[in-house]
C-alpha cells in the first residue's frame, strides 16, 4: 500500500497526500483492515461539484497512520465498505448526508443528523427498525431525559423482559462545531471552543486541538507543560470514570455506590478548581504552554487528595462486586465479544473490556506518555461488569500516573515565547 506514512502530532501538506483512483483507493481500505489495520478516519471535503474523499488508516502495533485521498463526483456513488468493514457504517452515512456521494449497498443509509446533502430533511424522515409479533412492543426514551446526559433518543424492541434490538438516534444538538472553527481563525477563540466540545472532557478536547495547532506551527512545549497537561488529563479520567461508576449503580438501583462514587468525583473535580478556578479544567489550557502552574503547595495537596480517593475507591468497590444483586446485574449481561469489538472499530475502554489491548496513549504516544510509558489493561468478558470493573482499574492506573509524573516535576517555562508563536 503507496499511501503517506506519518506518526501521531505529524504535520502532513496536503501536497503529499497520495491520490488513488476510487477502485484503488476502496481496494486498499478492505485489504488493509482485514489485515489487522483501523479505520481511524473517512470523510469528505466537497469542492465545486467534486468530492475528495480522504481515508486514515491506523496500525496501533507499528504507531504508524496511513493517509491517501480519491475524487468523485457529487452524486456519485461506489460499493460501500460497510458490507466489508463494519466500522465504516457511520462514516458513510456522514458522507452521504454531507456531501450527497452514494454507498451502494449499505445496510443502514439514513441520516445521521440532517437528512441528505440537498434534499429538504422533512422528506428524508429517520426510520426505525421494527420488529413484527403480537407480543412485540417497542419502548421509546428521550430525546428528553430527566437526568444531565445530553439529547438522545433510545427505541427498544422488546419481548417480555428480553430486548432483542435497541436502536439510537443522536444529533438533536448538532452544532456545526466543525464549521465554527473554520469560520474564526483566532486561536484563543478557537481553544475556548474546543473546550466546548463536551463539558465532561475540556482537557481531552482542547488538548487534543492544541497538540494538532502545536504541530503544525512546529512548537514544542516544555516537558513541565507535557506533564501538567497529562495530570490534569488523568484527573479528567478518574473523574469521567467515577461519574460512570455512578451513573451505573444509579441504573442497577444501587443507590449507595450512586451517593459515594458521586461524591468521590467531587472531590476530584474540586481538585481541578484548585488548579486551575474550574471544576472541569476550563481556562487550563493555552496554546503553547498552561495557565496555571502546579506549584509545590498544589502537588502536596493533589497527591494527599488522589490517595485518599483511591483508598475510599477501593473500599466502595469491594462493597459493591462483593454484592450478589449488582453482579446480577452486570455479569453476562451485554456481551460484546471481541471479534465484533474490532468488527465495529470499538476504541477505547470499552474495547479494552472486550479484550482488546488498544489505548492511544501507548499506541500514539503524546505529549508525556512520549517518555512516560504506561501498560495497557485489558479485560476478556466483554460484558457490563468487564465495562464497570476497568473503570475502576484504570483509575487506579491513574492516581499512580499521577503520582509518578509529580515525582519528576521539573522545573520549566508554562508557555513558549512570543516570538515561537
Amino acid at each position: 500500500m503507496n499511501w503517506s506514512e506519518i506518526k501521531n502530532l505529524q504535520s502532513i501538506s496536503q501536497k503529499e497526500i497520495p491520490f488513488f483512483p476510487a477502485d484503488k483507493f476502496f481496494s486498499d481500505i478492505i485489504e488493509s483492515v482485514k489485515n489487522g489495520r483501523r479505520l481511524l478516519n473517512y470523510f469528505g471535503i466537497s469542492e465545486s461539484d467534486k468530492v475528495k474523499i480522504y481515508c486514515l488508516i491506523a496500525d496501533d502495533e507499528l504507531s504508524k497512520i496511513f493517509i491517501a485521498y480519491t475524487e468523485l463526483n457529487r452524486g456519485e456513488s461506489y460499493s460501500s465498505l460497510t458490507i466489508d468493514i463494519p466500522a465504516s457504517h457511520l462514516f458513510e452515512r456522514e458522507l452521504f448526508e454531507q456531501c450527497g456521494i452514494i454507498p451502494e449497498g449499505h445496510p443502514w443509509l439514513k441520516p445521521v443528523r440532517k437528512g441528505i446533502a440537498g434534499i429538504n430533511p422533512n422528506e428524508t424522515q429517520y426510520e426505525f427498525f421494527k420488529m413484527l409479533g403480537e407480543e412485540v412492543h417497542e419502548v421509546a426514551v428521550g430525546p428528553i431525559h430527566a437526568g444531565i446526559i445530553e439529547p438522545g433518543h433510545f427505541r427498544f424492541s422488546a419481548h417480555g423482559e428480553l430486548v432483542h434490538n435497541l436502536e439510537i438516534q443522536l444529533g438533536f444538538q448538532h452544532r456545526g462545531v466543525e464549521k465554527l472553527f473554520v469560520k474564526n481563525d483566532n486561536i484563543l477563540y478557537q481553544t475556548k471552543l474546543a473546550e466546548s466540545i463536551a463539558g465532561d472532557s475540556v482537557i481531552a478536547h482542547s488538548g487534543t486541538f492544541l497538540r494538532a495547532v502545536e504541530s503544525l506551527m512546529n512548537i514544542n512545549v516544555s516537558k513541565r507543560v507535557k506533564i501538567t497537561r497529562a495530570v490534569m488529563l488523568e484527573l479528567e479520567r478518574i473523574a469521567v470514570h467515577l461519574g460512570d461508576l455512578s451513573a451505573i449503580s444509579n441504573d442497577i438501583a444501587y443507590l449507595t455506590g450512586n451517593s459515594i462514587f458521586g461524591a468521590l468525583r467531587t472531590l476530584i473535580i474540586n481538585t481541578s478548581m484548585n488548579i486551575c478556578g474550574n471544576r472541569f479544567g476550563r481556562g487550563m489550557m493555552k496554546p503553547g504552554g498552561v495557565n496555571f502552574d502546579i506549584d509545590e503547595t498544589k502537588r502536596k495537596s493533589l497527591i494527599d487528595t488522589i490517595n485518599k480517593v483511591n483508598n475510599d475507591i477501593q473500599i466502595a468497590v469491594d462493597v459493591m462486586f462483593s454484592s450478589a444483586s449488582v453482579m446480577e446485574r452486570l455479569e453476562k449481561t451485554g456481551i460484546v465479544s471481541k471479534e465484533t469489538a474490532i468488527a465495529i472499530g470499538m476504541v477505547g475502554m470499552a474495547a479494552r473490556a472486550s479484550g482488546i489491548s488498544i489505548d492511544a496513549r501507548v499506541d500514539h504516544p503524546f505529549g508525556a506518555y512520549q517518555f512516560f510509558p504506561i501498560h495497557k489493561l485489558t479485560l476478556d468478558s466483554g460484558d457490563v461488569f468487564a465495562r464497570s470493573y476497568i473503570r475502576f482499574i484504570e483509575i487506579q492506573q491513574s492516581v499512580k500516573i499521577i503520582n509518578d509524573l509529580l515525582a519528576d516535576f521539573q522545573k520549566g517555562e508554562l508557555t513558549v515565547g512570543k516570538n515561537e508563536m
